[in-house]
């Protein structure tokens, strides 16, 4: 499934330096251009009243008028032409950036990928120890969403794994299909940020639609003053024609006591306003996705059938919207607000409006939000993978996340990390082939052990959220995701680092001891660091061995040597080990994982090289491995 494109890394980016070099030039021409029509304008202003105002002087009127006529048309039409020159203006500047942001995700520059906020469980079982979440992390590289909604979409499919077969299958078949609409990605960020820099926010436009306008028995008030109005305009009519005497007065007195105790003041004004200024974001964005969800049995199209059916579709009741909230906004015009409502009860009446409107997308609005969410985080990994075309697409051995554990297998090749810069990647490969699989990795302080265990854990979270890794090769069954690696004590919880470490490992074994739902894939970094040797190689050798026992195939890295001899008693386990070299005075790590136990040791030369007193025989002793 999928396809791989030829370009490289290389070649995307001056794909994309060219791109924004050439919206420069249009930039420049543009505004070079709206300058020429700003003096225009003004040219054009100034000639038009000097010419006028000497026709009319010299008597000749009717030349005046013709002059007035003709230069305020041909001011008008240079108008309107400049007005869409800076409209087009503003659109590439904005597209520039957006250029400019993915140029700076290709280089990893993150000081110039936005940053949002991003909240998650502080007991998730992988999100912090595999930079999943935070600055400079997977969401932070991977986020091109407009809302909110649409963020945590993206982070649910990173943070819940894994997913259900057929979720998974459209969701790969929509970032699939969307990965050459570059102009649909981009245009969805550039649609939004037309309308604002804030984002769509699903809770707050809930709020706004949730809050009540209007008073108790609002419809039997506007069918009160609906009469007494028609009544009004009737003997009104009746009295010019001298059909009757006055006595629209009668039917017009208690219509104003009415419409005077009913007023709502500026509140209703002020609500329109934030209900408009809510929905007009959301519409744009909700409008451009419905005109490009073609053709009709593409997943996008498939995806936002729904959304298309009367009384339910969002550019109409949006619309529809507008209509209401600009009749509200004739508050803003005392004189004529005042002169409307004299006539027909018209804030009544579009109160009643806005009340069925609101009540109608407030019922609507949940699915809006989840169809659009879902379309905003398959953008974005379509975004990374049309950035990335050298990354591979995953193959699931199984479809259904919900066997067991008895085909477990993950099998990786030329695996690398995504979140480190082309130049400093070193790949590798792996291979764990069933439940019980455990490789012990042993090496040297800065090898590359704790950067391995990420790798492998960041790739298995793009492959089960529907993305691209970063591999020559990628198979593996679904499993759930469970790590060690980054822990830290708890001063308001009381809880000790070796505490914190045994709850980790603890909620881990338990999760392994789950053989109803798919296999355990464990990454742990320095098992029990936070004790004494002797206690740490007993705890570390039942656990292991507990470990290899249960629904669940990893890795444990460690620095005791002494743990290596449990190939021999653990039949699933493995040795594996990252190691350095010495030249020129200097340690040097090539990254790259090796079968066997770790031959060499440097903690002794680094505290040698820094000036701690060390035992000078002891340096560079070779490993005597059990």
């Amino acid at each position: 499934m999928g396809h791989n494109q030829p370009m490289t890394p290389k070649s995307k980016t001056l794909a994309l330096t060219g791109l924004v070099a050439k919206l420069d030039r249009m930039i420049t021409l543009a505004t070079a251009a709206s300058s020429r029509l700003s003096r225009w304008r003004l040219i054009l202003f100034i000639l038009g009243a000097i010419c006028t105002v000497t026709l009319y002087k010299m008597g000749w009127y009717q030349a005046g008028n013709g002059a007035l006529i003709a230069f305020a048309a041909l001011f008008l039409t240079v108008a309107v032409y400049h007005n869409r020159l800076e409209s087009r203006l503003h659109r590439l500047r904005l597209w520039k950036q957006i250029k400019l942001v993915h140029l700076a995700r290709l280089r990893l520059d993150w000081a110039h990928i936005p940053a949002r906020q991003s909240t998650v469980p502080d007991h998730h079982p992988y999100a912090k120890d595999l930079d999943i979440v935070g600055p400079h992390s997977l969401l932070h590289l991977l986020d091109t969403t407009v809302s909110s909604q649409g963020q945590t979409r993206l982070q649910s499919w990173l943070l819940e794994q894994p997913p259900k077969p057929d979720q998974w299958l459209l969701r790969r078949r929509l970032v699939e299909e969307l990965i050459p609409r570059s102009l649909f990605r981009d245009r969805l960020g550039l649609e939004a940020q037309l309308i604002g820099e804030q984002e769509i926010n699903g809770q707050r436009l809930e709020a706004v639609l949730n809050h009540a306008v209007g008073f108790p028995h609002l419809t039997t008030v506007l069918g009160i003053q609906l009469l007494l109005a028609t009544a009004t305009l009737a003997l009104g009519l009746s009295a010019l024609l001298d059909w009757l005497p006055n006595y629209w007065m009668w039917s017009f007195a208690p219509y104003a006591l009415l419409y005077f105790w009913t007023d709502q003041g500026e509140e209703l004004l002020e609500h329109a306003v934030g209900v408009h200024f809510q929905l007009e974001k959301l519409g744009a964005v909700l409008g451009f996705v419905e005109r490009h969800a073609k053709p009709r049995h593409s997943a996008l199209a498939g995806l936002w059938e729904p959304l298309r059916t009367p009384g339910m579709n969002p550019p109409q009741l949006v619309r529809q919207a507008a209509r209401t909230l600009h009749a509200i906004s004739v508050k803003a015009h005392p004189l004529i607000h005042l002169a409307v409502n004299a006539v027909c009860p018209w804030d009544l009446w579009f109160t009643y409006r806005l009340q069925r409107i609101q009540a109608q997308v407030a019922s609507h609005l949940p699915t809006w939000l989840d169809r659009l969410a879902e379309v905003e985080a398959a953008s974005a990994l379509a975004t990374f993978s049309a950035l990335h075309p050298s990354y591979r697409w995953p193959d699931p051995l199984n479809t259904d996340p919900q066997r067991n554990g008895a085909q477990a297998r993950l099998s990786v090749i030329g695996l690398a990390h995504p979140l480190l810069p082309e130049t400093r990647r070193i790949s590798n490969d792996l291979s764990l082939e069933s439940p019980g699989s455990v490789l012990l990795v042993t090496g040297s302080n800065m090898s590359g052990k704790s950067t391995f265990l990420r790798t492998l854990g960041i790739n298995l979270c793009l492959a089960q959220a529907g993305a691209p890794v970063c591999a020559d090769r990628f198979e593996w069954t679904w499993v759930r995701l469970a790590t060690c690696i980054r822990v830290d004590d708890s001063l308001e919880a009381g809880l000790s680092f070796f505490y914190a470490e045994v709850k980790r490992l603890k909620s881990l074994l338990d999760a392994t001891a789950d053989r109803s739902s798919p296999p355990v894939l464990f990454l742990i970094d320095e098992i029990f660091k936070g004790t004494n040797n002797r206690e740490r190689l007993i705890g570390s050798r039942s656990f292991i061995t507990a470990l290899s026992q249960g629904n669940g195939f990893g890795l444990v890295t460690t620095h005791d040597l002494e743990l290596t001899d449990l190939d021999k008693t653990v039949p699933g386990l493995r040795n594996g080990h990252f190691q350095e070299t010495v030249a020129a005075g200097a340690l040097q790590f090539d990254y790259k994982l090796r079968p066997g136990p770790c031959p060499t040791t440097n903690a002794l030369r680094i505290m040698e090289w820094e000036g701690l007193p060390v035992p000078k025989e002891e340096v560079g002793k070779k490993v005597n491995n059990p």
